[in-house]
């Protein structure tokens, strides 16, 4: 156990040092022969097979997964559940020291003890098939949209899933796509990439193939995984895959971190702590006292198990679970999904959140708001509907500016959206050259 914790505490350490890599220093034709490679044939078949069994797959090793069994026992034998568990057991004990003592017992302790043991397995099972339930959604996502990078294999181009790209595959990146895996930039026209995911820098990053810094992260001859090209072309060869991309190491640092205890979770077992100790208290108190005052030792014994039980808030844990469930359903009413339950509350409790604006608290999507022609500034119709106001489209100065912004721009509609409105379809291509080509689109059509 001391050795595993050893190693994941050293591999943490190693990926928090700098990034040594010396590809973007070395001349393409070192790459070439380092990889086994070629820039206009790319690599063989039975190369690429070769790369692929030495190096694996092209994709982040997911973080070890906890089997379902252990998530339903978390749920059943949670910190509070303890307690009612315990509260369950005592119950049940007494019943049994009554059963040997008397003829007809009473069944108080039996039917309340039945009755804990129902409230914390139901409130288990509904916690463990609500989480279950957001987990099972959350993994469809991860299938939803699959990746494909285009690559030269054998002198030809293909089309294959990002995960079967290997160490010296020659891809081909066009703006819209999202780069398939650390590449270094062999040819670049206009290319231009989004690297706010790694470093939060919200401009476009221009790349060429010329090496510019000693520092990887620097150079503008590296693109990056999963960042996307926003403007332009390259072509790049794969350089490192899955967990060696920098977006790799990163990820395997997130997952490396512990998550911690919610609030809630803190202030429950607090809570515990408090009525245990208060329970415990005053039953060992009137346990002594009836010693004194000359009670059997079996009355005693009850009268101990009767005043912990009646000390255990018995429908607490349900009260908190339906809760934090009604709420979570609310939530999921307004496409936000809920993956553990607890962390309603958490929510809750916040005072502060810190977000990205664009595509988080906006939707990423720019419109033309105002145009400066003929000498004086015109309002645009910015409703989706075009239920506003229009301006004079026959205008000679609009003419002109219309006919600039349809010829110098690079921005395209993705296919297959003939049926959808003109500002709600998708494009590839910057934002702001997407909201002139879509007030061109609305004007000319």
């Amino acid at each position: 156990m001391g050795r595993g914790a050893a190693k994941k505490k050293a591999n943490l350490n190693e990926l928090k040092q700098e990034l040594e890599i010396d590809v973007h220093k070395v001349s393409v034709e070192e790459l070439c022969k380092r990889f086994k490679t070629q820039v206009e044939r790319g690599l063989t078949d039975t190369q690429a097979k070769a790369n692929f069994a030495e190096y694996g797959p092209n994709a982040l090793t997911p973080p070890p997964q906890t089997p379902e069994w252990v998530k339903f026992c978390q749920q059943m034998f949670s910190g509070f559940a303890c307690l009612l568990w315990l509260g369950a057991i005592l119950c049940f004990l007494a019943y049994g020291i009554q059963a040997s003592a008397y003829e007809e017992p009473p069944d108080d302790n039996l039917y309340l003890g039945v009755v804990l043991t129902a409230v914390v397995t139901v409130t288990g099972i509904f916690s463990y098939y609500q989480e279950s339930k957001s987990a099972a959604i959350m993994e469809s996502f991860k299938n939803l949209v699959p990746q494909y990078a285009l690559c030269r294999r054998d002198g030809e181009k293909v089309t294959i899933p990002a995960s079967e790209l290997t160490l010296g595959d020659i891809v081909e990146v066009k703006f819209g796509d999202r780069i398939p895996a650390d590449i270094r930039v062999l040819e670049a026209r206009g290319f231009k990439v989004d690297n706010s995911s790694l470093t939060g820098e919200s401009e476009p990053q221009a790349r060429s193939p010329e090496f510019t810094h000693e520092n990887p992260l620097e150079t503008k001859n590296i693109g990056f995984f999963s960042t996307n090209a926003v403007e332009g072309t390259c072509v790049g060869m794969v350089v490192n895959i899955g967990d060696n991309t920098v977006m790799g190491r990163i990820a395997g640092l997130a997952s490396g971190l512990d998550t911690g205890d919610t609030p809630i979770a803190k202030e429950i077992a607090h809570f515990i702590h408090i009525i245990t100790g208060v329970a415990v208290f005053l039953g060992v108190s009137f346990f002594i006292i009836a010693f004194i005052l000359g009670y059997n030792w079996l009355d005693a014994v009850i009268f101990l198990i009767g005043i912990i039980v009646a000390n255990v808030p018995e429908g607490l844990l349900a009260t908190v679970t339906v809760c934090l469930t009604l709420t979570a359903k609310r939530m999921a009413s307004k496409n936000c999904l809920v993956k553990n339950l607890e962390a309603v509350e958490t929510l809750g409790s916040t005072s502060t959140i810190c977000s990205d604006k664009t595509g988080t608290l906006t939707q990423n999507r720019m419109t033309v708001a105002h145009m400066w022609f003929d000498n004086k500034i015109v309002e645009a119709d910015t409703s989706e509907d075009q239920s506003g106001s229009a301006f004079d489209k026959e205008a000679p100065g609009w003419k002109t500016l219309e006919r600039v912004g349809i010829l110098c721009n690079r921005a395209e509609f993705k296919p297959g959206q003939d049926n959808v409105h003109i500002l709600k379809r998708e494009v590839n291509g910057d934002a702001s050259e997407a909201a002139i080509l879509k007030c061109t689109e609305l004007s000319k059509g």
